[in-house]
């Protein structure tokens, strides 16, 4: 069931912007004495000190997760962060009990943070960690803005970035490469109501603004929304993000247009459907039977013409005197009511326009279906990328889960599992997005090197998270699990370790109603 291609119907179709997908090595400056943001220490080393962590006695504000600075061996400023942050205090259970009982008692207590180094910047631009430990005694400060980008390797306001929002406790803009996304491909995950959909929103923004080719595979109809302006909030932190839509950037088509008056019909023909395949679209479990004589009615058909429709196949079926296929006819004519195939299918040409985004909307299409969709699209966009006859462009599939499961397949499993491995050296990005990471075929997560996750709680899925997160360290994982709704963990391309990042409102209307992300207010 090919979309209706041949090379005729994308001559000329030309590539993604030339900056969009060039190789570019970060600009890094190299800063050895960075002022410290306060001068005020915000805490003491001490005990047993490392070169990768240490203790610190908390004297000033810190919380969990928040960066520090501390002067190494007096010639350069490395960075830290808090992974964990506890009170420790003399107080018994006896003695709380005398509480308990009104007595007022003197509570002796000190907070404590536990530090992972981050590390420095040496001459090379090359992330290092030091080679001999910190002094005991040694004052920690609240770490520069400055320096969190120069030891992070974060660049604002590039040519290429995507912004997705500003790093949680500073007013530092996250933006991600969208050269590395494209070429290392995207995962957001996080459980139902956890935003994911509400930050893919910002990214496809943001490839739009650049660009981007891109195709959305759309369950429920969420993403022709953005065609409206959006509601930001005022409240809180200023993300810098003013109400937008994208009316002249989307091209919508759906399986059903009654559903989506708005969408352009999505029809296939049925010239490049193997029998056995339309036998696994219907409802008979056993399709043995029925492959034969289905088998003669297409070849009989094919004699006659080239196009064809289900209808056409009834029309034979019914005309048979010998064998009882009422069966398969009932099936075949529920596969015509969904008005799925046509003569005419929709020409890629159609589908795929550079520098906009389609949104193939599957709302109210039957899931067996959707599945084959899915794969007929899918096929097609790689094959022809490997021609190099549609532009580079980005591939997002939401409800990952359903279209390549990890126990069982789908019909696009195979499709997929297939872009995944190989898509980026064609120009064919994948981003994913699921409420069900452990349920997300791991060879498809697997090859996902930028991620985006926000809170999940799931124990399942967050062991398949950490098991494909790099520098994921246990606090952070811990973390994740109250991660506010509106905040997520970053990493992957020119991100190179995991941030928290406060996710920008979106500029265009989001069309999930499960979820709405306010902006904290810190102050």
């Amino acid at each position: 069931m090919d979309l209706e291609v041949g090379l005729s119907d994308v001559d000329g179709v030309p590539g993604l912007r030339a900056e969009v997908l060039e190789n570019k090595e970060p600009k890094q400056a190299i800063n050895r004495s960075p002022s410290t943001s306060d001068n005020t220490p915000m805490g003491i080393i001490y005990g047993n000190v490392g070169t990768t962590s240490f203790n610190v006695w908390v004297t000033g504000s810190l919380e969990k997760m928040d960066y520090i600075q501390m002067e190494h061996d007096s010639s350069r400023w490395v960075l830290g962060q808090v992974i964990d942050i506890e009170r420790r205090t003399d107080l018994s259970i006896e003695r709380a009990k005398r509480i308990l009982d009104g007595e007022e008692l003197d509570i002796e207590e000190k907070v404590t943070a536990s530090v992972n180094v981050v590390g420095y910047r040496d001459d090379r631009g090359l992330l290092q960690s030091p080679r001999t430990p910190f002094k005991a005694g040694q004052p920690v400060y609240r770490a520069s803005d400055s320096l969190i980008k120069e030891a992070i390797g974060l660049e604002e306001h590039t040519t290429t970035g995507a912004y997705l929002g500003l790093l949680v406790g500073h007013d530092i803009r996250i933006e991600i490469d969208i050269n590395s996304m494209v070429q290392k491909h995207v995962s957001i995950l996080a459980k139902t109501g956890g935003g994911k959909s509400f930050m893919c929103g910002d990214l496809l923004e943001e490839l739009m603004k650049h660009d981007v080719t891109v195709m959305v595979i759309d369950p429920h109809g969420e993403y022709g929304s953005m065609r409206e302006k959006g509601k930001v909030s005022r409240g809180g932190r200023d993300f810098m993000v003013r109400p937008h839509g994208y009316a002249n950037k989307i091209i919508e088509f759906a399986t059903d247009i009654s559903a989506n008056p708005l969408a352009n019909p999505l029809k296939f023909t049925l010239s490049n459907l193997e029998p056995r395949d339309l036998l696994a679209l219907t409802g008979i479990r056993n399709g043995r039977t029925y492959l034969t004589p289905l088998r003669k009615a297409i070849d009989m058909i094919k004699n006659v013409k080239r196009d064809y429709t289900l209808r056409d196949i009834i029309r034979v079926l019914e005309s048979e005197e010998e064998g009882n296929y009422a069966t398969l006819i009932s099936e075949l004519e529920y596969l015509d009511e969904i008005k799925l195939f046509a003569e005419s299918g929709t020409m890629m040409d159609e589908l795929i326009v550079e520098g906009k985004m389609s949104i193939i909307n599957l709302k109210g299409t039957p899931p067996d279906i959707a599945e084959l969709v899915v794969d007929r699209i899918c096929t097609a966009l790689f094959e022809l990328r490997k021609l190099n006859q549609i532009p580079p462009m980005m591939l997002v599939i939401e409800e990952a889960h359903n279209y390549c499961p990890q126990v069982g397949t789908a019909a696009s499993s195979k499709i997929l599992h297939t872009i995944a491995a190989e898509g980026r050296k064609f120009g064919l990005g994948l981003t994913i997005i699921s409420q069900r990471a452990a349920k997300v075929d791991k060879n498809v997560l697997s090859q996902c090197n930028t991620q985006m996750i926000l809170k999940v709680t799931n124990p399942n899925d967050l062991k398949a998270i950490t098991a494909s997160v790099e520098g994921l360290t246990a606090g952070m994982a811990d973390e994740i699990q109250r991660l506010p709704v509106g905040v997520a963990l970053v990493v992957g391309g020119n991100i190179q370790i995991p941030l928290f990042v406060e996710v920008r409102p979106r500029e265009s209307r989001h069309g999930g109603e499960s979820v709405q992300i306010i902006p904290r207010n810190d102050n």
